[in-house]
């Protein structure tokens, strides 16, 4: 079954590095109905569902706060998004979900056909479900992204992959999980930002680590982000890491951003080593949980008595 709609020979030219806005047939599926979504919810490991709220301004990480669901059924979290401010993503459904790993291989099959040359070794689906007015500070992603609205409408904002929209020193952290997302924003980069209004139906895909924020309109939400890699992808990855280890383990700062030759094989293999040493794990950042969900809560959330902490980010 064919779920990209709308494809012409020019998106294949500009994917992966321009954004690219098609149509996409999933958004008629019974499978995102509010019953559909509870069963998910009731069903899916909750380890892999991570439960946000957030402040009314949000600019970075530290105004998103992670929640437990406790044992409230799926019926229930649904309740609390649609009265409250909360923000769930399911961040690995294909994983233990057959029908979105099916989703996931009709949406790819389409993609490798449509796109000459699009062969990613690696490929992961994650199901979003938010409150009306939630919303996500500005921040960068590591794999190629694509948004695909079901339910509900989205505003988002998608900047220039580069300077100073995006300072190197701070992706390189992100790649190496120092920090959540995190960049520097100011306000006026917006007037630099290609303005996206979602509608269900509607995909968007965007250049490789471009800077991006998003804001739910008056409805509840649901998309689907997939997140994909290919070899360019992971060079560009080993290239950033070995760069981000250079410059605060060595202090040293690098000077190429070569994705070949023998100065990156030494930067790939050192970031290869220090992640299979357990190194990452000792420095990445831990979140830090403190609401639970309750439905009958002002912005569907409450604070707990006593902050629990070392989950890991």
């Amino acid at each position: 079954m064919t779920v990209i709609e709308n494809f012409e020979q020019r998106h294949a030219q500009l994917w992966g590095s321009h954004t690219v806005r098609l149509k996409h047939s999933l958004h008629e599926r019974p499978l995102f109905s509010d019953e559909s979504l509870a069963e998910i919810i009731d069903h899916a490991d909750r380890r892999t569902m991570t439960i946000s709220t957030m402040e009314d301004e949000v600019r970075s990480s530290g105004d998103w706060h992670y929640c437990l669901p406790g044992d409230l059924s799926g019926c229930e979290i649904l309740r609390a998004v649609k009265s409250g401010r909360i923000w769930i993503n399911f961040t690995h459904i294909a994983q233990f979900d057959a029908r979105f790993a099916s989703v996931l291989d009709e949406l790819y099959a389409d993609l490798e056909t449509l796109v000459p040359g699009f062969r990613p070794f690696k490929r992961n689906m994650g199901l979003l479900i938010s409150s009306p007015g939630a919303r996500v500070g500005y921040h960068t992603d590591i794999p190629g992204q694509t948004l695909l609205q079901l339910r509900g409408s989205k505003r988002l904002w998608i900047y220039p992959a580069s300077e100073p929209f995006l300072k190197v020193p701070e992706f390189e952290d992100v790649v190496r999980r120092v920090t959540e997302e995190d960049i520097t924003y100011e306000s006026w980069f917006d007037d630099y930002a290609e303005v996206y209004d979602l509608v269900p139906g509607d995909l968007l895909h965007w250049r490789l680590n471009g800077p991006h924020k998003v804001a739910n309109l008056d409805s509840v939400n649901v998309s689907i982000t997939t997140q994909h890699w290919t070899g360019d992808i992971r060079r560009e990855f080993a290239l950033n890491y070995g760069n981000g280890l250079l410059r605060n383990m060595l202090h040293y700062t690098p000077r190429s951003r070569k994705t070949s030759g023998p100065a990156f094989w030494v930067k790939a293999g050192t970031a290869l080593t220090w992640r299979k040493a357990g190194m990452q794990n000792r420095q990445s950042h831990r979140r830090t949980v403190r609401y639970h969900v309750d439905p009958d809560a002002p912005n569907g959330v409450r604070l707990m008595e006593r902050q629990r902490f070392g989950i890991s980010g």
